[in-house]
């Protein structure tokens, strides 16, 4: 956990649900089963589900910092390592093509997201099942979510279920408008977007905290009446 708030950001305390306003009210029927499907430049294309169960677990304590200028502090997250998926089934079973660095994360709602490969390879990136000691909600990407920590929340995909593997940018469109996408989004260096610098998108972005949240607040209440 980072001992200070990185710059342009404010500790919000309890982690709310939170995305692009178009995800407010979608929510994937099916969350009990963690399933990755591995594609792209590769010369094995699968669907890694049992064999995500035999690796090694761990816990990382992070925090969590939204582009919009909110940060939750200290989370306790687990799950497996990025890079043991990668180095323990995708590379010996898919067989990605040694060049491809450009890798896309998709969603079971859609969501999209990319990052360089060696920056899913760190040390601290996990793909989550338990968040705070109990197993991953619906509300916060279950059953299975991306956290890397060095990055802003949007490249943390929740409902994370296919990873696809490229030498090349094949075309990638970002969940959001292109401006408010980054190719790395790193925290340290306040990479919000592509287009404006970060402070300027600071300004930009926090008036939309409190009612973003409200609509995804809202939204989640009327699912769990229908529910009910």
């Amino acid at each position: 956990m980072s001992s200070a708030l990185p710059k342009g950001q404010f500790d919000i305390g309890k982690m709310p649900r939170f995305g692009l306003i178009q995800f407010a009210d979608r929510f994937p029927s099916e969350t009990g089963t963690p399933r990755l499907h591995i594609s792209g430049d590769v010369e094995n294309e699968l669907v890694l589900d049992e064999e995500l169960t035999g690796l090694q677990r761990t816990e990382i304590i992070a925090d969590f910092h939204c582009v919009t200028t909110w940060s939750s502090l200290g989370l306790r997250w687990q799950g497996i390592l990025f890079k043991h998926v990668f180095e323990q089934l995708i590379r010996p079973m898919a067989k990605p093509n040694e060049n491809a660095a450009f890798v896309i994360l998709k969603a079971r709602d859609g969501a999209r997201a990319s990052l360089p490969l060696s920056d899913l390879l760190q040390d601290n990136v996990i793909l989550a099942d338990w968040l705070n000691d109990k197993p991953l909600t619906r509300e916060h990407g279950a059953p299975l979510r991306l956290v890397a920590p060095d990055h802003y929340g949007y490249k943390n995909i929740k409902y994370i279920n296919r990873i696809a593997f490229h030498v090349q940018n094949p075309g990638y469109r970002p969940s959001g408008l292109r401006f408010m996408e980054h190719p790395r989004a790193r925290v340290a260096y306040e990479e919000r977007g592509s287009t404006f610098p970060g402070w300027l998108l600071r300004y930009a972005y926090k008036p939309l905290v409190k009612p973003t949240i409200r609509i995804f607040a809202n939204a989640t209440k009327f699912k769990d009446q229908d529910n009910g």
